[in-house]
């Protein structure tokens, strides 16, 4: 069985689509185990009338929130009783597996390292999480997308063994292409951090480096592990999220525009529907915080039922394969 903590006052949807998303969950796994975390009675009001398996699906009282508006340090400091600080304690002292939440993104990354903690060794862990591409699987793994503004050489290498640990045990690709984000393919271009990197990754041997990729070939398939710091990574992935609502806005406003159109969106209805899929960041779960000594997933804060099921089956695969031991070995260092 995997237990998973869930946040169940985080985010804009709290606690109606976070409760939906861990009942679709339960039904969908009978290996999954949900306690929720948040104001009990908040809690009893939503799943008053609805069947559940009561055995897998438990209640932890905390009756603080943190807000997005909140400093995150002082938050996690002074907010004991909170969703966040009590469901991440239950990970760190090993009564769960895991720890989903769509609430304030800095509390999360705050809490994850001083509460959950870092695997020793790991010198910061990075928020990695799966974008579209036209890769073998269909998917790549951007790493970082907003943990680390202010990432050294040392961080990125980290960054690159631990994303190629994830897409091979998780996503299942054998031998990950690792690149580095960069203005163009040539070696000698790039800021500091980029020609101090790339070396570094080059001579990596437990990686398979392919070298700069630009931002453009991203999408284009070019490689499975993106390997940036955390401002390019956001930049990145919030680029990529209003491009698909733009892509699909689009799409619809066209069929819509006369009887032909919409008698041609009919007939390709079907087909386009699950090309656009590939848009939707949902189908994706949410984005791991990895090198952790428990997994601490973020989704986003208007995440709806189906993100919130995702993202707990993700947790699933994550503890089935070991990831947080098979990044602690990467990295020669094991688990104290």
């Amino acid at each position: 069985m995997v237990h998973v903590v869930l946040d169940a006052m985080g985010g804009d949807n709290a606690p109606k689509e976070i409760i939906k998303g861990a009942l679709k969950a339960l039904s969908d796994s009978p290996s999954i185990r949900i306690t929720l975390c948040g104001r009990k009675e908040d809690i009893k009001a939503e799943l008053e009338g609805i069947k559940y398996p009561e055995d897998r699906l438990f209640i932890e009282n905390a009756e603080e929130v943190i807000s997005t508006e909140e400093a995150p340090v002082m938050a996690i400091r002074r907010k004991k009783d909170s969703s966040i600080v009590k469901g991440m304690n239950l990970v760190k002292e090993k009564k769960a597996d895991a720890f989903v939440s769509a609430g304030s993104s800095g509390a999360i990354l705050v809490g994850g390292q001083l509460i959950v903690g870092r695997i020793k060794g790991v010198e910061r862990p990075p928020l990695a999480p799966l974008i579209p591409s036209t890769t073998e699987k269909g998917v790549a793994l951007l790493i970082d997308c907003g943990a680390n503004v202010d990432a050294r050489s040392s961080h990125l290498v980290q960054f690159a063994k631990m994303g190629s640990i994830y897409m091979k045990h998780v996503v299942g690709v054998s031998n990950p292409r690792v690149a580095i984000v960069n203005i163009g393919a040539e070696e000698e271009k790039g800021n500091m951090l980029v020609k101090e990197t790339f070396p570094l990754l080059k001579n990596c041997p437990d990686i398979n480096f392919i070298g700069s990729i630009e931002a453009r070939e991203i999408p284009n398939g070019g490689a499975d592990v993106i390997v940036c710091e955390a401002f390019v990574g956001n930049v990145i992935l919030k680029t990529y999220e209003g491009v698909g609502k733009m892509i699909l806005k689009t799409i619809k406003n066209s069929l819509m525009q006369s009887l032909r159109s919409k008698i041609g969106g009919l007939l390709i209805k079907p087909s386009l529907k699950g090309a656009m899929k590939t848009f939707d960041a949902t189908e994706y779960g949410g984005a791991p915080l990895l090198g952790l000594n428990g997994l601490v997933v973020k989704v986003h804060g208007n995440a709806t039922e189906k993100e919130i099921s995702n993202a707990i089956r993700q947790c699933e695969t994550f503890k089935e394969q070991n990831i947080s031991q098979r990044i602690a070995d990467k990295i020669n260092i094991k688990d104290e």
